[in-house]
């Protein structure tokens, strides 16, 4: 065998060591990753059917975060403010429409955006209660971005995603940086009336993670099998040919 094709056999060879190294790395990963993924998916289905806490105040916003808040079970005590509603683009099993997102002044005085829950196109939204109200529902963190087609245009208000600081701002409030989703209220009402009013659908919240770490470990070790195969089949060729 030639010098040459020596070589080539050997950089052929440390490529192949190299990718097959790579394609394992990867495939362990994703199974790291898949395990990190079912023991979220159980601590939030925990949180969501936990019973309700109070929902972080205002020394504890700072340290809201995703990994231990978002989808909490809370309850908010206080009242809402009134005409402050804002309506924000929302796709949900009933249809295209809206969420209903309204400032809830809490007993300590601080502010946090609820989303009543979703109205259909070309309607209004009932007014949310003017007494002292006790709601519960799941915490949700900020959405800062819009859709991937439209961004939020507060100048002109409309919404294209729950970015509370922006909302906040556009309504002259300060606000705590997540929002909750109120729970399902009972039987909903659409009014016979000239504004075409109904109650906002709550509890339309969509629990869900997407969980693929399996197919990409299955992915990367077959591409890692790949090599092996493409490695025996160059060196059985070439010991055919010498």
């Amino acid at each position: 065998m030639s010098l040459r094709r020596i070589v080539s056999l050997s950089l052929i060879s440390l490529c192949g060591l190299l990718l097959f190294a790579g394609f394992i790395a990867l495939g362990n990963w994703q199974l790291e990753r898949r395990l990190w993924k079912l023991d979220l998916i159980e601590k939030v289905e925990t949180r969501v059917h936990a019973p309700a806490e109070a929902a972080p105040g205002i020394r504890d916003w700072p340290s809201v975060n995703k990994a231990d808040d978002e989808y909490r079970h809370v309850v908010l005590n206080g009242q809402f403010l009134t005409d402050k509603d804002t309506l924000v683009v929302a796709a949900t099993e009933l249809g295209s429409g809206y969420w209903v997102l309204t400032p809830f002044q809490r007993d300590d005085g601080s502010i946090v955006l609820v989303n009543r829950g979703y109205i259909d196109q070309g309607v209004t939204p009932q007014a949310p209660p003017q007494t002292d109200t006790s709601l519960t529902g799941l915490l949700r963190l900020n959405e800062p971005t819009g859709s991937v087609l439209r961004k939020n245009s507060p100048s002109t208000n409309r919404w294209y995603s729950r970015d509370v600081k922006a909302i906040a701002d556009n309504l002259g409030i300060s606000a705590a940086p997540y929002f909750v989703d109120a729970g399902a209220n009972p039987s909903p009402t659409q009014n016979d009336n000239s504004d075409s009013a109904q109650t906002p659908v709550g509890g339309l919240t969509v629990v869900s993670f997407n969980n693929s770490h399996l197919v990409y470990a299955i992915t990367w070790y077959g591409l890692a099998f790949s090599v092996l195969l493409g490695g025996f089949i160059v060196f059985r060729e070439s010991r055919r040919k010498h």
